[in-house]
């Protein structure tokens, strides 16, 4: 993570509440390519505000690995998720501070078929 400054808080939304960062990402991504192999992000909007990158977009890809939970394993459901998100990159002498991204998760889990938490 080159791109990231030394003092980065590199922290990306669904990362920092499974406690994923830093040298973690990389395994962060390869679950969610298993859950999902053709995942691609489609960018609606990009704002640019001074040092701040402001990105609407959607994750997008079929459900195909099977999804571990604490109420035990969901499997695969071959479902189209569209899912919104907003990525914001926070920028200082031309290195990246810090990259928050917000997922609607609850959107991918219903498009999913994952059942409500109770």
């Amino acid at each position: 993570m080159r791109a990231f400054g030394s003092h980065a808080d590199e922290e990306a939304g669904v990362a920092r509440r499974r406690g994923d960062r830093g040298e973690h990402l990389g395994e962060l991504v390869l679950r969610i390519a298993e859950l999902f192999p053709d995942i691609h992000r489609e960018l609606h909007r990009v704002n640019v505000l001074g040092d701040m990158v402001a990105v609407e977009l959607s994750i997008q890809g079929t459900f195909l690995g099977p999804l571990e939970t604490p109420a035990g394993i969901v499997q695969p459901t071959g479902a189209k998720v569209d899912g919104p998100c907003a990525d914001f990159w926070y920028l200082r002498d031309g290195k990246i501070e810090r990259f928050d991204c917000y997922i609607m998760v609850d959107t991918m889990r219903t498009q999913m078929g994952v059942p409500e938490r109770g």
